[in-house]
């Protein structure tokens, strides 16, 4: 497969074939690339910035993961450039430089999984491995017009992929075509032949769809025509989510007394569980990474580098209320959507901003893209994000949640709906 080098999206290039190649293997013929958070045996693990190269050795071991992909028949060709310690949603990196989006060049691809979209949404690779702990999948498979899998929480083996965050962690990957999300997505969740199961209902959110800068019907009309098309009308049911959260996460209370509630586009209950989630991450980014940061004093961009000095000034203080926070909201969603439900969200607000857009907007970007993503995060479902074409010439995407455990099931559905969503 040839190389666009102006993509950008590699931080360094080999090939590992797999150990036992075979035209029968599940993913024979298929290209990967990694996220450079995760090990490959003889190379160093780089965490997106130089002085973690300079300070670790190369992995004497490959990541279940990718070994796990290699064993199905594909075949490595390197790691992707990625943001700076995992810690940002845009993908541009001061070090190795801003993956270019080949959706929209002029625009930020994502991140922190930024090369590993790009070098999907460019066709330099078939399919490629990133992590996801506060939208690091989600986000740049949006902005790349690509599709982008996060699975529930602990499905997937995260040894050997550097830690941000364990309680909010995955490992996710993208694709271009819902039959290859497919393939690697059995592959890596490990998951016995079965017939797919047809939705129980089909939740949308509505006060979700009103957190949009875009016509909410430009994502909510397409998915309606398409399931009552595949699946009948009476499975579509509408529902104010953040009502529902708020009334069925009582720990939330400690969260909500912080958000202002007459704020214009937000959902009170969202934006709380979205300040849960970034507390629990900062706190276990602090107890991951204090000893290093404080040891080398890394070179770090100057966003990056406030974000963690917030992380390092963590207390432990209402950590136990983010535990509870995370315990009812997996059981309120539960209790939503059963066995065979679909909660659809927009994966963020809308396209991708601009290149160089200054920090504080960006800022307010990703405060209402978290709200959206925390969704998943916090509850540990399993969410898929879905190309939905282009509006004003930029990508923009709709997502869809299932309960933990039920990634099979979400990726069946997504190969069902994928072509009548195309349309």
């Amino acid at each position: 497969m040839a190389m666009a080098p102006e993509y950008g999206a590699f931080v360094s290039k080999f090939v590992l074939e797999p150990p036992s190649p075979s035209p029968s293997l599940p993913l024979a013929g298929l290209t990967f690339a990694v996220k450079d958070i995760f090990d490959v045996e003889g190379h160093v693990t780089g965490f997106g910035n130089p002085d973690w190269a300079r300070t670790h050795a190369p992995a004497s071991s490959t990541a279940p993961a990718v070994l796990n992909v290699l064993k199905a028949g594909a075949t490595c060709v390197g790691k992707t450039v990625m943001d700076e310690m995992a810690y940002s949603l845009t993908g541009d990196n001061k070090h190795y430089g801003t993956p270019r989006n080949p959706c929209a060049p002029d625009y930020v691809p994502g991140g922190s999984s930024s090369g590993s979209a790009v070098a999907v949404g460019a066709m330099l690779v078939d399919f490629s491995l990133g992590s996801d702990t506060g939208g690091s999948v989600r986000v740049p498979a949006s902005n790349c017009g690509i599709l982008g899998f996060r699975p529930s929480h602990n499905a997937i083996s995260t040894v050997g992929v550097i830690p941000m965050a364990q309680s909010l962690d995955t490992v996710g990957w993208f694709a271009r075509e819902p039959s290859i999300l497919k393939k690697v997505g059995r592959v890596l969740l490990e998951l016995p032949d079965a017939d797919p199961n047809r939705p129980s209902q089909i939740i949308i959110p509505m006060d979700c769809f009103q957190l949009l800068n875009i016509p909410s019907e430009r994502l909510t009309q397409a998915l309606v025509r398409s399931v009552e098309k595949l699946f009948g009308g009476a499975i579509i049911k509408h529902a104010v989510l953040g009502d529902y959260i708020r009334d069925s996460v009582p720990a939330l209370s400690s969260f909500l007394c912080q958000i202002n509630e007459d704020q214009v586009d937000s959902i009170p209950a969202l934006a709380a569980l979205s300040s849960a989630r970034q507390l629990l991450q900062r706190y276990e980014f602090k107890n991951n990474h204090k000893d290093w940061v404080s040891a080398v004093k890394p070179d770090l961009d100057p966003v990056i580098s406030e974000r963690v000095r917030q992380a390092l000034q963590i207390t432990e203080e209402n950590i136990d209320i983010c535990w509870s926070v995370k315990k009812e909201l997996h059981s309120a969603l539960t209790s939503l959507l059963g066995d065979f439900g679909i909660l659809a969200i927009p994966t963020v607000p809308g396209p991708p901003p601009k290149l160089q857009t200054d920090a504080s907007s960006v800022d307010i970007i990703d405060e209402k893209a978290l709200n959206l993503l925390s969704i998943a995060g916090l509850s540990g479902f399993c969410q898929v994000s879905i190309p939905m074409g282009l509006h004003d010439n930029l990508p923009i995407s709709i997502s869809l949640l299932a309960k933990n455990g039920a990634d099979g099931f979400l990726l069946d559905v997504v190969e069902t709906l994928y072509e009548s969503l195309k349309e």
